[in-house]
C-alpha cells in the first residue's frame, strides 16, 4: 500500500464542536483555507443535547444536533476543508506542526487550533461499567426517553446534575438526586426550580457504592448507597442511573507538549487562546472548565481564528 500524500494547511483545526466550527468560519473567511478534522464525535457534546434554549439568535427552542449541523454547513459553505478522521498523535516541536490520523494520514500545519472538547466523567466502579448502556448513562437527553414512568437516580450536585434531574422528570415518575455533600453547587435559580419539582427527591451526603441489576436480560434494578457521614448503607429500588459529575478535557494527545492545569485543561494566555507554544491555540471546553457553554466556546473559536490569522501574517 502506497503511503498517503501529506496534507498541508495553514490552519489545522482539531475537533468539531461550536469552537471548532466557529474557528473554521472565521479562518475560511480570512482566506486561510482551514482544514478541520472532525474527530470521533463530530459536533461534540451538543450532538447529545436535545433542547437548546440559550444559544443566541433563536426565539424558539432548537435542537443541539441541528445547531451543529448548521454550523458544519456554514463552515463548509465559506470554504473549510472538512475531514472525517481522528487525530492520534501530534508533534508540536516540528515546523510546520505535524499530526497523524487514525489511518496513518499525515497532516502538517503552520498553526493549530485545538477544540477537542471534554467528555463526561464516570464513577469508575465495576458495576457501573457492567451496566453502561443497560440502565447506566451519562446523558439524560440521549436516554431519558427509555425511562417513561420509571424511577431513576442522578448522581451529582452541579448545574449539569440539576438540569439532568429536571429533564428526566419529563419521562420518569420519580427522580432521586444523590449528592455527596449537603448542599448543591448549581446556580440558585436552578436549585429553586429543582426544590419546587414534586417528582424530585434529594439524597444528601451520599455516594453510590454499587449498581444492582439482572444479568439476563441485563438491566438495572437498584443501587447500594452509603451515607458518608453516618457510614450507613442502604438500598434503593430503581430502574436507571444517570451520572452527572463533571467532565474531563480531551487533552491526552497534548501531554508533555502543552501546559495544562492539574485536571488536564489546556492553559492559555490571559485574554487569549494562545497556548505556551506560539501558533497553537485552544478554544472551548478543552480549556474552559468554568463556563462550558456553546456560546462561550463559539466566542473562543472566533478568538483563536483571529489570533491564528495574526500569527500567520507576522510569520
Amino acid at each position: 500500500m502506497s503511503e498517503k500524500p501529506t496534507k498541508h494547511t495553514k490552519v489545522l483545526i482539531i475537533g468539531s464542536g461550536p469552537a471548532g466550527y466557529t474557528a473554521a468560519v472565521y479562518a475560511a473567511r480570512a482566506m486561510l483555507k482551514p482544514m478541520l478534522v472532525a474527530g470521533m464525535q463530530p459536533g461534540g457534546q451538543l450532538t447529545i443535547t436535545t433542547d437548546v434554549e440559550n444559544y443566541p439568535g433563536f426565539a424558539d427552542v432548537i435542537q443541539g444536533p441541528w445547531l451543529m449541523e448548521q454550523m458544519r454547513e456554514q463552515a463548509k459553505a465559506v470554504g473549510t476543508d472538512l475531514v472525517e478522521d481522528h487525530i492520534q498523535s501530534v508533534n508540536l516541536k516540528s515546523k510546520p506542526f505535524e499530526a497523524i490520523g487514525d489511518g496513518g494520514q499525515k497532516y502538517t500545519a503552520d498553526s493549530i487550533i485545538i477544540s477537542t472538547g471534554a467528555q463526561a466523567r464516570w464513577l469508575n466502579i465495576e458495576s457501573e461499567e457492567k451496566f453502561k448502556g443497560f440502565g447506566v448513562s451519562a446523558c439524560a437527553t440521549c436516554d431519558g426517553f427509555f425511562f417513561k414512568d420509571k424511577t431513576v437516580a442522578v448522581v451529582g450536585g452541579g448545574n449539569a446534575a440539576v438540569e439532568e434531574a429536571m429533564f428526566l422528570t419529563k419521562f420518569a415518575s420519580k427522580v432521586k438526586l444523590i449528592h455527596r455533600r449537603n448542599e448543591l453547587r448549581a446556580e440558585k435559580l436552578l436549585q429553586k426550580k429543582l426544590m419546587e419539582n414534586k417528582k424530585i427527591e434529594i439524597i444528601w451526603d451520599s455516594v453510590v457504592e454499587e449498581v444492582i441489576g439482572d444479568e439476563e436480560p441485563k438491566n438495572v434494578k437498584g443501587l447500594k448507597i452509603k451515607n458518608i457521614k453516618t457510614k450507613e448503607m442502604s438500598e434503593l429500588k430503581l430502574d436507571g442511573l444517570f451520572i452527572a459529575i463533571g467532565h474531563d478535557p480531551a487533552t491526552s494527545l497534548f501531554k508533555d507538549q502543552l501546559e495544562m492545569d492539574n485536571t488536564g485543561y489546556l492553559i492559555t494566555k490571559s485574554d487569549s487562546t494562545e497556548t505556551n507554544v506560539p501558533g497553537v491555540y485552544a478554544a472551548g471546553d478543552v480549556k474552559d472548565k468554568i463556563f462550558r457553554q456553546a456560546v462561550t466556546a463559539a466566542g473562543m473559536g472566533c478568538m483563536a481564528a483571529l489570533e491564528a490569522e495574526k500569527y500567520l501574517a507576522s510569520n
